[in-house]
């Protein structure tokens, strides 16, 4: 593991080193004109052969550029009443997603027992933000990885603030944990936990001990979402409703207020 977070740490460095050549952009037309400096800023860190290949070949994910567009549309974001946000979010009750939480620890005991001696974050937390995101698994999104990495780096409202992550989808195409066709979530996220890709090169671990981070192992990703929350400052044993300190670290996974109001509503209430 420290192995794996030195390496994260150089990576990183690398990433947050570089003098922007990208321009954002307003308009889809800009887009080549953007991959042309995203690429040079690329190269500055270090991105491959094959991940400036998966850059030539990204194109503009048109549901991530509408999202940004009009980001009141995405699924969610209206509700600040927990229980309504689980039942928007799942499309069934808050009562019936937090079974399935339950469900899932049921099923895992050993491994997010361990996970909490690990990192002490609960289970109840991770498999919570495991439903919210994928489902426990079940759809882990359908857009190209790359092209919604790069699409959301290139919208002037997230730029330059999301270029680390579309410069590491490159490095993850690089190091052949994603390709340029892997499929994920509309802003580049990937795996189990939807983990943007500069946090699954800071934070991502080998948690099922085969010698290597995997954000579509289950247990790697969880146990990574867990590192990631811990070492954000979550404090192993402490309440987590909102107004404790460990409420406050959840806004590492999530800044959303309504996301985070949800994890701890349906944690407390699965453990």
């Amino acid at each position: 593991m420290r192995h794996l977070l030195l390496s994260a740490s150089i990576a990183l460095g690398l990433l947050s080193t570089s003098v922007q050549a990208a321009q954002c952009i307003t308009s889809k037309g800009q887009f080549g004109a953007y991959k042309a400096g995203l690429a040079k800023d690329a190269q500055r860190s270090g991105i491959g052969q094959r991940g400036l290949q998966a850059l030539n070949a990204a194109g503009l994910s048109g549901i991530t550029w509408r999202f940004e567009s009009n980001p009141r549309s995405q699924t969610g974001t209206l509700q600040s009443d927990p229980a309504t946000f689980l039942a928007k979010r799942s499309g069934s009750s808050a009562d019936a997603f937090i079974s399935r939480v339950r469900s899932k620890m049921a099923a895992n005991p050993r491994t997010f027992a361990a996970i909490e001696r690990s990192t002490g974050v609960p289970g109840s937390i991770l498999a919570t933000i495991w439903g919210l995101e994928t489902s426990w698994g079940g759809y882990l999104g359908n857009t190209r990885i790359v092209d919604g990495a790069v699409t959301l780096a290139s919208y002037c409202r997230r730029h330059p603030r999301f270029e680390s992550h579309a410069v590491a989808a490159l490095s993850l195409v690089d190091r052949g944990v994603i390709t340029s066709a892997t499929k994920g979530g509309p802003s580049g996220e990937l795996g189990h936990m939807q983990f943007l890709a500069g946090n699954w090169v800071k934070f991502g671990v080998d948690g099922n001990g085969d010698g290597r981070a995997d954000p579509y192992s289950a247990v790697d990703a969880l146990m990574s979402a867990a590192n990631m929350l811990k070492r954000n400052g979550w404090k192993a044993g402490q309440p987590f409703g909102e107004g404790t300190h460990n409420f406050r670290v959840l806004s590492a996974w999530n800044d959303s207020g309504n996301y985070q109001r949800a994890i701890a509503y349906a944690a407390e209430r699965a453990q």
